[in-house]
């Protein structure tokens, strides 16, 4: 059985939910092999999770430059592996630094292609979700190899015990002309879920008003435990930080329950949201095009509905 690279993504010594994707979609096209490419001592903290979603080997590729280049690294420890053990496929995450590393990979191996994939069939075929998600399209690479982003929460993740059987690897240089990174400065995300990583998500659209209105979003956002999203009106109009957009330009998320206030749902928006396995959305404009994908839409005010609703969730949890 051939195997199937996945990049494996990773913070702060945890593995990311959409790894777990990976590996669950990997295992249908060949035997899941986890690659994890980072500073030192970083594999040892995530092997015990990669075992448990199917990873059958760990390629550990660990150097300290490795933190000091975006993807030159991993596009480097990929392509050796690809030229070494030829895979079926390689998976990596549909998140920015992933769609890069995807395309770098493919030219350098002579690869297909296949971006944004919502599915991957057993035969290989891939599905995507185009043109804001009106439609899907099928294909599948005529390459040896197909190098494959996937859209994270688009796959359900199946726990399927896995060897783990750890192979190191060397970094390969990185040319002396490639951009280095000269500073690193965290984002004031509180204590809230990561958006991409979320169960659940409350964003909020340009029907919030403002700035200081988006507290509102934000107190029903914790009393679910959830992540704080914001439509591209929202940022645009300066309600809301850029990192926390949702939308074909920013965030592609699908929790378990996305809570939409004020958001009218345009097509960018539903890009990056509709695949959410329940939606609620909370519009005065009955005609708003959210209501067409919302699983329960309640027409009205959102700052008289949201705070009735934080409160009876915090009263439901005390």
């Amino acid at each position: 059985m051939a195997e199937v690279l996945v990049l494996v993504e990773h913070s702060g010594g945890e593995v990311k939910k959409v790894t777990n994707e990976l590996l669950t979609a990997a295992a249908r096209l060949g035997e899941p092999a986890a690659v994890v490419v980072a500073t030192p001592g970083t594999a040892g903290k995530l092997s015990d999770r990669l075992a448990a979603f199917g990873a059958a080997k760990i390629y550990v590729a660990e150097s300290e430059e490795v933190s000091q280049y975006l993807t030159a690294p991993a596009v480097g420890v990929l392509a050796e592996l690809v030229a070494s053990v030829r895979p079926a496929a390689v998976l990596i995450a549909g998140s920015p630094d992933g769609k890069e590393i995807a395309g770098k990979l493919a030219v350098r191996t002579g690869s297909g292609l296949l971006s944004d994939v919502v599915d991957i069939a057993e035969d290989g075929t891939a599905t995507h979700s185009v043109f804001g998600g009106s439609y899907l399209a099928k294909s599948r690479a005529t390459t040896p190899v197909a190098v494959i982003t996937v859209r994270a929460g688009a796959i359900e993740p199946v726990r399927s015990p896995g060897a783990a059987v750890e192979q190191t690897l060397e970094v390969p240089a990185v040319s002396a002309t490639t951009a280095k990174i000269i500073e690193r400065r965290p984002v004031e995300s509180g204590n809230r879920p990561e958006l991409t990583e979320a169960s659940v998500v409350v964003a909020g659209g340009r029907g919030v008003g403002s700035a200081d209105n988006f507290g509102v979003v934000e107190k029903l956002a914790d009393s679910l435990g959830a992540a704080v999203g914001a439509s591209r009106a929202a940022v645009d109009s300066g309600y809301y930080p850029h990192q926390f957009q949702i939308g074909q330009t920013g965030k592609t998320v699908s929790p378990q329950l996305y809570v939409a206030l004020g958001i009218s749902g345009a097509i960018q928006h539903r890009a990056g949201m509709q695949t959410s396995k329940t939606i609620i959305a909370i519009n005065k404009d009955p005609e708003a095009p959210i209501f067409e994908i919302a699983d329960l839409g309640v027409v009205g005010d959102l700052f008289t509905i949201a705070p009735q609703l934080t409160e009876a969730v915090s009263k439901r949890k005390g």
